[in-house]
């Protein structure tokens, strides 16, 4: 079963989060930039509020969390309710696909990249956006977790662990991306994006579909 109930009920608190935290959310965005196709059929899995998938133009989505998909349809965006593990399109339909903070939300990790393979074409591109469990971030969300509405069910990943999902799953020619390296209450500008990982507390990678 998908893990929507906190999103359903504290969806205000979901928004406010970036609002909030706007240097962490613009960092974000940078990272996420620097690895993203600026053209092309692009769908964002897991598009929650949209807030990612309007500032890079993405038209369409998947979210299974009815309140997150009203508001994403009130900034533009097709969202479709579905879940990573099942995706409702065709094979090899997509030039792109991202993913931001969702990992940890998936009920099943492996499966879910297996299915972003599947509805991407040839040298389509996944790119996923996500906090590192071994980072300063999110070591802090894991001792905490209990104490979030929103991340109590989550079960975080290290970047390796990624990686080996998506290599297991078929994606080569993997590239990754960092920023924000403090404490977001410390966030007073946008945060570096540099190359790599293991640095960083939010990580962007980059798999390509070359089978």
């Amino acid at each position: 079963m998908p893990k929507i109930e906190a999103f359903e009920k504290h969806v205000d608190a979901y928004e406010e989060w970036f609002v909030r935290n706007r240097f962490a959310y613009k960092s974000e965005l940078q990272a996420i930039r620097a690895l993203l196709p600026e053209e092309g059929i692009g769908i964002e899995i897991g598009a929650g509020t949209g807030r990612f998938a309007r500032p890079f133009g993405i038209k369409l989505g998947v979210e299974p969390a009815k309140k997150m998909r009203e508001i994403a349809r009130k900034k533009g965006i097709e969202v479709i309710n579905g879940v990573a593990e099942a995706l409702p399109f065709n094979n090899n339909k997509f030039d792109f696909a991202l993913m931001v903070t969702t990992i940890c939300f998936l009920d099943d990790i492996e499966i879910s990249f297996k299915e972003v393979f599947r509805v991407l074409k040839f040298k389509g591109l996944f790119v996923i956006g996500f906090v590192d469990s071994n980072s300063l971030l999110g070591l802090v969300y894991q001792k905490h977790k209990n104490q979030s509405c929103f991340y109590k069910e989550a079960k975080f990943y290290s970047t390796d662990e990624v990686a080996s999902y998506l290599k297991k799953s078929g994606f080569r020619d993997l590239t990754f991306m960092q920023t924000i390296y403090r404490d977001l209450r410390g966030l007073k500008e946008i945060e570096p994006v540099n190359e790599g990982y293991g640095k960083g507390s939010f990580v962007v990678v980059r798999g390509v579909k070359i089978m």
